[in-house]
């Protein structure tokens, strides 16, 4: 299954706008564990957050992970911006594929994520602020889980789906 990309990085860094992209170019199955998640417990992120709790959340992102392992088909795969924070998810990720991270600085991603009202990590906070504290936090599980680091600062859509395209 080794051609199967596993896009990570976090929210707002283009995983399942590129995802969704390149699985239509290429006829890979695209599958984006968010919406596995959301499917398996029947409610969408925010309310699993409020009701379950964050830990809960993470759980269930380990189990699409182990699921997936066992799938043949050539997919591409959009993960949740904190997948990578257990290393257990890491491991069952580049068993699935080649783990791309798609690098965006705090400035680019609070512009995308400006008028963003369904995730429940930024829900009444000061959004740069908090992308930029919690993307510092995270940026070395993401670019010691990647197999492939591409910038998304300042490139068009094509460039970058390019260097992914190179991955397949």
């Amino acid at each position: 299954m080794k051609n199967s990309i596993v896009l990570i990085g976090f929210m707002g860094s283009g995983k399942t706008t590129f995802g969704k992209i390149l699985s239509e170019r290429h006829h890979y199955q695209f599958m984006d564990t968010d919406d596995l998640i959301m499917k398996k417990e029947n409610m969408p992120i925010t309310e699993i957050f409020k009701t379950k709790g964050e830990d809960y959340f993470r759980q269930l992102e380990t189990d699409v992970l182990k699921e997936l392992t066992h799938k043949n088909d050539k997919m591409i795969l959009s993960t949740g911006g904190g997948m990578i924070l257990k290393q257990e998810n890491v491991a069952l990720m580049k068993s699935i594929g080649t783990v791309v991270y798609l690098k965006a600085s705090p400035h680019t991603l609070a512009n995308r994520l400006k008028n963003d009202t369904t995730r429940p990590l930024l829900k009444g906070k000061n959004k740069f602020l908090f992308i930029k504290d919690l993307l510092a936090k995270r940026k070395d599980y993401y670019e010691k889980g990647a197999d492939v680091i591409i910038k998304t600062d300042e490139k068009n859509i094509q460039d970058i789906l390019k260097e992914i395209e190179g991955y397949l």
